[in-house]
């Protein structure tokens, strides 16, 4: 007999390995006989770099990166086992448990940290990246990241905006030709597990902003900023974004990667 195992991980206490080891331990008591294969599972968010990386006999590699409010917070990501595929979780970077209740403004939040991971995965030499992002602190539309990367998003004076999405007002043009050049040979994938437009009654603003720590005159300034900001990617880009299925997940990060990074998103 063959038993399947295929847990997800249990938030903050196990990871979806070891739940994986415990299930085996107690039906190995009733079944000793029985064939066991685990699968470790993950939705995208918390545990899918550990999951990814235990299937695959991978690595983690742990590195320094600016946190959703500007400051150093240590971050990680996975490699597989033969080196060709990175898996991020954004949260790990740019997750909202990295800030304090007390401290949680979407308004000047930033990806930026997420744009390191990425950054340090392509400087790695990988052909696929892995991208999970669940668990965001962020309502930037993923301009952090993008800025990261070497695109530059300009206000009318041809400055960089301002972190956060309060700076997506300010949008005036989009610059691309800085872009890391390896983003163009590398795959990029999205695990989703949300749907949401990036804007609307149902976008990444009203339905998540307020978990993330906006009053409701903030997520309606939010709101107005992303879709400004998918009027300036239609425009520069000829990419429409703003009704797209999981353009909204971590505060608008799925559109952008779609827009900016020709990423495949995928929502279950």
């Amino acid at each position: 007999m063959k038993i399947v195992i295929a847990p997800d991980s249990f938030k903050e206490s196990l990871t979806a390995l070891e739940v994986a080891n415990a299930i085996e331990e107690g039906f190995f008591k009733i079944f000793p006989d029985a064939e066991y294969i685990k699968v470790p599972m993950a939705d995208g968010g918390e545990g899918t770099v550990q999951s990814l990386v235990d299937a695959t006999k991978g690595t983690i590699k742990l590195l320094t990166v600016s946190g959703p409010l500007g400051k150093p917070v240590e971050a990680f990501y996975g490699l597989s086992g033969n080196g060709q595929t990175a898996i991020i979780e954004m949260a790990a970077a740019s997750g909202l448990h990295l800030v304090e209740p007390s401290k949680r403004n979407p308004l000047i939040t930033s990806t930026w940290g997420t744009g390191e991971l990425i950054k340090d995965a392509l400087n790695e030499g990988v052909k696929e990246i892995i991208i999970g992002i669940g668990g965001s602190a962020t309502n930037d539309g993923g301009a952090g990241m993008i800025q990261c990367l070497g695109g530059q998003l300009l206000d009318e004076n041809g400055h960089e905006i301002i972190a956060g999405g309060v700076g997506l007002a300010d949008l005036k043009s989009i610059d691309l030709s800085k872009l890391d050049p390896k983003i163009k040979k590398t795959e990029i994938k999205v695990a989703c597990d949300v749907d949401n437009p990036l804007t609307g009654a149902k976008g990444a603003s009203y339905i998540y902003g307020f978990q993330k720590g906006g009053t409701l005159e903030q997520v309606k300034q939010l709101d107005r900023n992303l879709v400004h900001y998918a009027d300036i990617i239609r425009h520069y880009l000829n990419q429409d974004i703003e009704f797209v299925s999981g353009s909204g997940a971590a505060g608008g990060l799925g559109g952008a990667l779609i827009a900016f990074l020709n990423a495949k998103l995928q929502t279950y």
